[in-house]
């Protein structure tokens, strides 16, 4: 991507996200009525009015990327730059009152993810990442940790449902045994950890695109490996997560893949 229109892609992401997270801020304090989409899944006006904010900022800096959002689809057409956005990932959290929401903005360079903005304004954490400008939180440079050893590794599973039906599922209780500690943070959260070195592995199995493309580029920017289960890098199809430090990720794909052959 041309350097100029990465640095005013990056720069309207943030502002992006500064706005939408002005929206939840208000929403949060007065509280919202709550409604089910086709799927079953919540969604607010928050929601709504968050994603508008948004594409207003974005659209504006950069009138030639497409949008796809997960409220309103969408505007443009594939194949060029394209922002993914959730504007509010977390809808449920949001509801009971559980600060463990985000927004997440991301850029799309025909199949590469190239940029990513990850805010959690209730919660208070702000990350940001571009492709070869490192991860970054609240302006410091930050690096995924040199844990080498299942041993010693940290790990965080969430959304693992589907995972419980598969072959896998044994091979993620032996991690889980082989591990020093193991958390379910969930969301933004435990992808926030894991790029600043507080966490080594998180595992996830019922996920879109809109959910991770943002925090796959921050983690991968940080020095992590980003992938699905099966070791393929995230893509608009993608619907699991394994995302650890280089040495971790690594033994914990080969025995998740022995585990699924066998």
């Amino acid at each position: 991507m041309n350097p100029d229109i990465a640095a005013t892609a990056l720069t309207a992401a943030r502002e992006a996200a500064a706005a939408a997270a002005e929206v939840i801020r208000h929403y949060w304090r007065r509280g919202v009525e709550v409604e089910l989409k086709s799927d079953a899944t919540p969604v607010t006006v928050a929601d709504r009015e968050a994603e508008q904010a948004i594409r207003t900022v974005l659209q504006a800096a950069l009138p030639q990327a497409a949008i796809y959002g997960e409220e309103f689809g969408l505007a443009g057409e594939r194949g060029g730059l394209l922002w993914l956005v959730d504007p509010l990932d977390g809808t449920k959290s949001f509801v009971r009152r559980t600060p463990f929401f985000s927004t997440q903005i991301a850029l799309m360079d025909g199949d590469e993810l190239v940029l990513g903005v990850s805010s959690a304004p209730i919660y208070g954490e702000t990350m940001w990442a571009s492709a070869g400008g490192g991860a970054w939180f609240e302006g410091e440079r930050v690096r995924v940790a040199g844990v080498a050893g299942m041993a010693q590794a940290s790990i965080s599973i969430g959304n693992v449902k589907t995972l419980t039906a598969d072959a896998r599922w044994e091979a993620l209780g032996a991690l889980i045994r082989d591990s020093n500690r193991i958390r379910g943070y969930g969301d933004f959260c435990h992808y926030h950890l894991l790029a600043r070195g507080s966490l080594d592995l998180v595992i996830e199995s019922d996920v879109n695109i809109l959910d991770i493309a943002a925090l796959a580029v921050i983690v991968r920017e940080a020095g992590g490996v980003f992938t699905d289960l099966d070791g393929a890098p995230p893509t608009l199809d993608t619907t699991s997560v394994l995302a650890g430090a280089p040495a971790i990720h690594a033994q914990a794909l080969q025995r998740l893949r022995r585990r699924a052959a066998g």
